[in-house]
C-alpha cells in the first residue's frame, strides 16, 4: 500500500485508468522449427491475460485493435509487457497479432527473438514493398513479429512522417490485432505520435521505481493530446507474501 498504491490513485485521479498487475508467468511456448525461435524464454503472465480479458477480448464493444505500450521511463519492461500480450492474444484466440517494435531509441526486440535485427519497422518506413514483407512469424500465422530493423541517427524522425501514418493503415488490413512497443513517455514524444494513430496507450509502470511526478505528467500529456489511455501494467511488483495466498484474496 506504499508509493505503488499511491501511485496508481494518482493515476486514476488524472484518468479514468484500469490497472493490471504482473505475477509470476508460465513456462513459455517451445517454437516450431521453421519458426523464429527466442534466444531466452518469452513468458505469458496472468496479468498479460487480465489485460487482454478486460481490454482487448473480441467480444468487447469497441475492442482495440491497434494499441501502443509505453513506459513511463527507461527500464520499466515495456517491451516485456508489450511481448507477453501479443503472446496471450495469438495464444487465445484465432486472430493474426502483429507485435511491432517502435522503439528506436533502445531496440531489444531482435535480441529477444532469433532474429537478424536489418529488417524491420525502420525499413517498412522507407521502402517500398508490403507491410507484411517486413515482419516474420513467431508462431504460424497467428503471431507475427516486426523488430525496429536497422537503424541510422535519423531513424527516430521516421515515427512523425506522414509514411507511419500508411503503414499503419496497412498494419491495421493486414493484422486483426496490432500491439506496438513504444520508447518511454518522460523522455521523448513517439508514443504519443504513435499513440494519435493508434486506438489507445497501455501504460506501464515498474512497482516502486516509477517516479509519481514522471507518471502523472505522462497522464497529462496524453490527455492534452487526446490520446486515449486504455489501461496501465503494474510491472515487477514483489510480493511480500506467496502468489497462492494472494489468489485467494
Amino acid at each position: 500500500m506504499s508509493r505503488n498504491f499511491d501511485l496508481m490513485h494518482d493515476m486514476e485521479r488524472y484518468h479514468e485508468v484500469r490497472t493490471v498487475q504482473t505475477i509470476k508467468p508460465a513456462a513459455p511456448r517451445v517454437p516450431k522449427a521453421e519458426e523464429v525461435a527466442y534466444q531466452k524464454p518469452v513468458a505469458v503472465d496472468d496479468g498479460s491475460v487480465r489485460l487482454v480479458q478486460q481490454l482487448l477480448a473480441p467480444q468487447a464493444q469497441d475492442a482495440p485493435r491497434m494499441v501502443v505500450f509505453a513506459g513511463i521511463e527507461h527500464g520499466n519492461g515495456c517491451t516485456y509487457a508489450a511481448v507477453s500480450a501479443a503472446e496471450t492474444l495469438a495464444a487465445n484466440g484465432d486472430r493474426s497479432v502483429c507485435l511491432v517494435e517502435a522503439n528506436f531509441r533502445s531496440p531489444a526486440m531482435a535480441g529477444m527473438f532469433r532474429t537478424n535485427s536489418d529488417h524491420g519497422l525502420s525499413q517498412a518506413l522507407s521502402q517500398d514493398g508490403s507491410i507484411r514483407s517486413f515482419a516474420k512469424s513467431v508462431r504460424d500465422d497467428s503471431l507475427w513479429v516486426m523488430p525496429a530493423g536497422s537503424l541510422a541517427a535519423e531513424s527516430p524522425n521516421l515515427l512523425s512522417s506522414e509514411r507511419l501514418m500508411a503503414r499503419c493503415g496497412e498494419l491495421r488490413e493486414e493484422f486483426d490485432l496490432v500491439i506496438v512497443d513504444a520508447p518511454p513517455l518522460a523522455h521523448y514524444a513517439d508514443a504519443i505520435a504513435l499513440g494519435r494513430l493508434a486506438d489507445g496507450v497501455v501504460l506501464v509502470i515498474e512497482a516502486e521505481t516509477t517516479r509519481k511526478e514522471a507518471a502523472q505528467a505522462a497522464v497529462e500529456n496524453l490527455r492534452i493530446s487526446d490520446v486515449r489511455i486504455l489501461g496501465a501494467v503494474l510491472n515487477k511488483r514483489v510480493y511480500p507474501i506467496p502468489d497462492q495466498i494472494y489468489s485467494k484474496l
